[in-house]
């Protein structure tokens, strides 16, 4: 599955905090979302171009990218797999998670293995996120 493969390059450049969402049945634009937190602008961009290496050795094409000049949120769009990369405090500010809260979310672990994110552990995730964006506000 080409979103368990990005997810997979980007845990290679020690992405944090990296999720899978399944649109499928919610999004006629995409299939899945996987989101992921770099640390710096450079971490960002790393995660981004090792993506991007991965996906074309995989003979898989990026279809559109954004986000490239400020490196705080890189967008990577695979059509059937859409990719955001972003600082913790954009991605806390954005929450893309609690957005489609309604989907079905998996956590990518360290050994790569994915968890299903059960409806109240959401909540703690929303949470989370919500605490990093007051604090980076502070």
């Amino acid at each position: 599955m080409l979103a368990k493969a990005v997810a997979e390059e980007a845990m290679a450049k020690k992405a944090l905090d990296v999720v899978l969402m399944d649109l499928r049945t919610k999004s006629g634009a995409t299939d899945y979302f996987v989101i992921c937190t770099g640390e710096s602008d450079t971490q960002v961009k790393a995660i981004a171009d090792s993506i991007l290496d991965g996906m074309e050795k995989r003979g898989v094409s990026v279809w559109h990218t954004e986000g490239f000049q400020a490196r705080q949120w890189i967008l990577l769009d695979y059509i059937d797999v859409v990719v955001h990369i972003f600082q913790k405090n954009i991605r806390g500010f954005y929450n893309l998670e609690r957005l489609w809260s309604d989907t079905k979310i998996h956590r990518v672990e360290d050994s790569g293995k994915t968890v299903r994110i059960l409806p109240a552990e959401k909540t703690k995730a929303s949470r989370s996120v919500r605490q990093v964006k007051r604090a980076s506000v502070r």
